[in-house]
């Protein structure tokens, strides 16, 4: 029998968004899935529209209030029966084939293995905008380290939707920090790649990435400010204390001179 992906899907006000989502989710060409929606005290319609998709396969939760994106991730987590996870925000499209392409490759490689996708950015919700533009990052790394100084230095980076994590490395992993809001994912990320052996790069497994509304990454409020300040001490500290070398050193520098040039002269 196929493994199950699980496909958590948090939402919070993305009426305009979630449906699109939902078809892109449910048109995967890898038909062992379910999916699961959190709707996080949505104040538009987005828990109706997400209702109205409800099936065998498709399960829709209602937080009742906003608890914020990492507790409807964890909510989603708990609810998941996946031997795959696959994070979907409300708002980004997966080509059909994205999922199948990973769960084959993964089906392949040793365990321990993360799978990461091309993505393009697209704009004003126009997908004619959307362009895949190779990073550094599009390729697979034996050094899971080298993933994290890649990005920390800039020279990649990988939004939550690019992953398929299998079940034994989100059991590692953990729970997401559900204090933080600001660049969450990147705290997550740390630990999942910490946990794993090897990173293998899909390049058929593609997706988009929806840019220009309102979003968490937009956000520069004291508390988001605040969630980026620890992000940056967590991930830090989990990654000096695997390995305490110029290159994590030099990377940990990059990542916190990052964070001065953002929040300065606000704090």
């Amino acid at each position: 029998m196929q493994p199950l992906v699980s496909v958590l899907i948090p939402a919070y006000n993305a009426e305009l968004y979630i449906a699109e989502t939902l078809d892109s989710a449910i048109s995967q060409t890898w038909q062992n899935i379910e999916i699961i929606v959190v709707d996080d005290g949505s104040r538009d319609d987005t828990l109706t529209i997400a209702k109205t998709y409800e099936s065998k396969k498709i399960k829709v939760i209602c937080q009742g209030k906003n608890l914020g994106q990492t507790a409807a991730l964890n909510r989603g987590l708990a609810e998941a029966q996946g031997d795959f996870i696959q994070y979907l925000d409300a708002d980004d499209i997966l080509e059909p084939q994205k999922i199948e392409v990973q769960v084959n490759r993964l089906l392949k490689e040793a365990s321990g293995t993360l799978a990461i996708a091309p993505w393009a950015r697209f704009y004003k919700n126009d997908m004619s905008t959307a362009k895949f533009v190779p990073n550094k990052d599009w390729k697979d790394y034996d050094d899971v380290i080298a993933w994290l100084v890649d990005c920390w230095t800039g020279n990649g980076t990988m939004p939550p939707s690019s992953w398929l994590y299998p079940r034994e490395i989100i059991d590692v992993t953990g729970l997401w920090h559900e204090s933080l809001t600001l660049n969450n994912d990147m705290e997550y990320f740390t630990r999942a790649v910490l946990s794993s052996n090897r990173l293998v790069f899909c390049p058929e497994a593609r997706w988009y990435y929806r840019s220009g509304n309102p979003s968490l990454s937009g956000q520069r409020s004291q508390k988001a400010l605040w969630s980026q300040y620890e992000v940056i001490r967590l991930s830090t500290e989990r990654l000096l204390s695997v390995e305490n070398s110029d290159r994590t050193r030099l990377a940990s520098a990059y990542y916190w001179q990052y964070f001065i040039f953002m929040a300065y002269p606000q704090v």
